[in-house]
């Protein structure tokens, strides 16, 4: 087996818990791929008996040569992990040393049922859309696809803005909020369900537009058929704003021409049997703890 593990930055207190996921990668032939910098970070060594750590700086050097990638921190590690394996298709495994961790859902007690799970392949995949920015400007790089959400936002203090929206080209709706997210399912539990937004099932085949702020009481968010592209003209008194994909956001001007539609490709997420989706959303949202129940 050949795992790459990734993380953009694991506290110095966490090193007893990678060390014990390297303990329990070692008890199989495993060969390990570390991310220079957290290599470097722990100054992480394999025991004498064992394959040497293989350090990587791009994920470019990996590609093909890997059966899976382990990503370490919270849900914003996992976000910059997805940007990394692209359409590789190589699956990604969460391992929670944040908070919430919807996406990064396996806490760090588990690691030796992971790698077990890893090892006779007794795991699930479950494949989570993306969703597409074009532009008539350059923005986000190689990387113009997020899992969880693009997002329009005024500028910090500025007034709030227009947002004219388009469902195949035909006129939805004119925001007048701070912002307008569309989400896909996997990220209609993040900044999506803040703005009070519905929460949708993994595989509902849906974008959920959600106002952020919105100046008119009577709008409310929107289901869509994740087969639309969304469109946006944007009205403001500011000749800047804020376009994001995930926690990656750029300043453009406010002519941009932006749509948003499904990616062509899926990312891949290795789930334990134990872990449903509806599991995780009892244990992250404490639904059932009702002294009631």
């Amino acid at each position: 087996m050949k795992v790459a593990i990734y993380s953009r930055g694991v506290d110095l207190d966490q090193q007893q818990s990678l060390n014990a996921l390297l303990t329990e990668l070692n008890r199989y032939d495993t060969t390990i791929y570390v991310y220079d910098e957290l290599m470097v970070k722990f100054s992480l060594v394999n025991p004498a008996d064992k394959a040497p750590l293989i350090p990587f700086t791009y994920f470019s050097e990996l590609h093909n040569a890997i059966d899976c990638l382990i990503s370490l921190g919270g849900d914003g590690t996992v976000l910059d992990a997805i940007t990394l394996v692209g359409d590789t298709n190589i699956p990604v495994l969460g391992i929670n040393y944040g908070r919430l961790g919807f996406l990064a859902s396996i806490s760090k007690d588990e690691l030796s049922l992971m790698v077990d799970a890893l090892v006779n392949r007794t795991y699930v995949i479950e494949k989570r859309s993306l969703i597409h920015l074009d532009s008539n400007m350059p923005i986000f790089g190689s990387a113009p696809f997020a899992l969880n959400e693009f997002a329009i936002h005024k500028r910090d203090t500025s007034p709030m803005i227009k947002i004219h929206t388009y469902l195949n080209g035909e006129f939805l709706n004119s925001y007048w909020a701070d912002g307008l997210i569309v989400a896909t399912p996997t990220g209609s539990t993040g900044y999506n369900m803040s703005c009070n937004g519905p929460i949708l099932f993994p595989d509902s085949a849906s974008f959920v537009i959600t106002p952020v702020a919105p100046h008119n009481l009577n709008v409310r968010s929107i289901i869509v058929p994740d087969s639309s592209v969304i469109s946006f003209e944007i009205e403001g008194r500011t000749e800047e704003l804020i376009c994001a994909l995930d926690a990656r956001k750029e300043i453009v001007a406010k002519n941009i021409e932006l749509a948003v539609k499904k990616e062509n490709f899926s990312v891949h997420f290795i789930r334990l049997n134990e872990n449903s989706y509806l599991s995780t959303l009892r244990t992250k949202l404490t639904w059932g703890l009702d002294k009631r129940n």
